[in-house]
């Protein structure tokens, strides 16, 4: 059985930490959870919800029909009640957020030690909350199920704190930022690690600047923004490549163009992460699709970067963020070593001893010696699994996406007949996705309104996507799988 629960409030009433304690409560008790975030860009008041779902098997995205709506307020209730499932149960008053927190517990007839042990860890207001909690659950009467406790050990961590980690693994000496939504929770878990610089500058201009300079002393540097950061970073990252410095830097989208809504998701920047800069370089763009993946793709972009000497981007956006998973098995990470040369870097072309030139003979063998990176680089990517298979691998149906819309497409596909190929490595682009596609009926699915990947897909391998097969959502929002799997039904062959 799978379950969908809504917890709505303003800013400030504790709509998030009910739910963190209720993931990590249920994921304690074996229990597969997935959480998201929405709120608005203010402090206090607004309206804000966050959807948590969590089954006894594994769970990767929401559903837009909701079994219990918490409402810390009553606008909780006019916007979302419509959602409700008829046999839904609604939870309501004038109570704090830990009271719901007991009632919840009982509910779903889980260990009030549990509940109790997180408290007090969170240490603030324990004994307050406390006496909440349990009012609440001696409270409740009714009781939904009676959950299996299982043995399994999960872990539960969200984008963010994948791509932190990943970082870590790959020995990160300093990470530059100036705060952009939805990238700025980086800077406090990179805050928290040991031996890692965390540098707050007044751009991001200087962001990347400073990341530059402490590249080239042999530091491993990670720079992180959404997209109008990353915008003013290209010029400087444009030096990157004709100066040969390796830096990785996170991109997390949230839509545009401007300010766009800077608390929402959107995969727009795509093409922007495939052809920033003036002139000719390549770029590694890799796009995981979930924590786990976060991890190991930051550290592979970390490698690549340093071995190649070249800018790595990492690809993300609000919803992989900021979102809650479960995840089942432990990440592989590889060493990085950092052999960055102190000499002399420079922005124009150089000579052998790293002096100006327009000489051109040495400009000719200076673009032709970069070039043959991408070939390099193609080769060496090959250690890793640039895109993976899920589905019905031999179904004439085939879904192809990148990134955050992972979960929603394989929760939807579940007794379908389609397959689902998930592209982790946009530059360098596997040659074997050609093969994977090839004559098959091809199914879209991204989170922005022009289609990027399917012009990827068009230029590396001559295939074009129809436009009735493509599924585009641009109003901000993530997919929900149960609508998701309405849409991919219609398409099937």
């Amino acid at each position: 059985m799978r379950y969908n629960i809504l917890i709505g409030g303003e800013a400030g009433q504790g709509p998030n930490i009910l739910t963190q304690v209720l993931g990590e409560g249920l994921v304690k008790n074996g229990n597969h959870v997935f959480y998201s975030r929405n709120y608005q860009s203010l402090i206090r008041g607004g309206h804000n919800f966050n959807i948590l779902t969590f089954s006894e098997e594994p769970v990767l995205s929401n559903d837009s029909k909701i079994d219990i709506l918490v409402c810390l307020d009553n606008k909780t209730e006019e916007i979302h009640k419509k959602n409700l499932k008829k046999e839904g149960i609604i939870l309501k008053g004038n109570d704090s957020n830990m009271y719901y927190a007991g009632r919840i517990f009982k509910l779903f007839c889980l260990d009030f030690k549990l509940l109790e042990n997180r408290l007090k860890e969170i240490g603030n207001k324990f004994k307050e909350n406390l006496s909440e909690a349990k009012k609440g659950y001696e409270e409740e009467t009714k009781t939904v199920c009676k959950i299996k406790k299982q043995s399994e050990d999960h872990i539960f961590l969200n984008g963010n704190q994948g791509i932190s980690e990943g970082a870590v693994k790959s020995n990160i000496k300093f990470y530059y930022a100036y705060p952009m939504t939805p990238a700025t929770p980086i800077m406090n878990e990179l805050a928290s690690k040991k031996d890692v610089n965390v540098i707050e500058l007044e751009n991001e201009i200087a962001v990347i600047n400073a990341g530059i300079g402490s590249s080239i002393v042999g530091k491993n540097v990670m720079v992180g923004t959404s997209g109008g950061g990353f915008d003013l970073m290209t010029e400087a990252l444009s030096m990157t490549g004709v100066a040969e410095i390796p830096i990785v830097v996170y991109l997390s989208q949230r839509p545009g163009p401007g300010t766009g809504v800077a608390t929402s998701t959107s995969q727009g920047d795509l093409n922007l992460a495939l052809n920033f800069g003036h002139g000719e370089f390549f770029r590694i763009v890799l796009a995981p699709g979930d924590p786990k993946e976060a991890q190991e793709l930051t550290n592979q972009a970390f490698y690549l970067s340093q071995k190649y000497k070249t800018p790595s981007i990492i690809l993300g956006d609000k919803h992989l963020a900021e979102s809650f998973y479960t995840i089942h098995e432990k990440s592989s990470f590889i060493e990085i070593k950092n052999k960055t040369p102190l000499t002399r870097y420079n922005s124009y072309e150089k000579d052998e001893f790293g002096s100006a030139t327009e000489n051109p003979e040495i400009i000719k063998k200076n673009i032709e010696k970069r070039n043959a990176k991408a070939k390099e680089i193609k080769i060496e990517s090959k250690k890793f699994q640039n895109y993976k298979l899920f589905g019905k691998k031999d179904s004439k149906n085939l879904i192809v996406s990148w990134g955050s819309t992972k979960g929603a497409i394989i929760d939807s596909i579940k007794n379908l007949n389609c397959g689902f190929l998930q592209i982790l490595y946009l530059e360098p682009f596997s040659e074997k996705i050609k093969e994977e596609i090839l004559n098959k009926n091809l199914i879209l699915i991204e989170n922005n309104t022009s289609s990027p990947l399917s012009e990827l897909i068009a230029k590396k391998t001559g295939i074009f996507i129809d436009d009735k097969n493509k599924i585009l959502r641009y109003d901000g929002n993530p997919f929900f799988a149960d609508e998701l799997k309405y849409e991919i039904e219609k398409r099937l062959k």
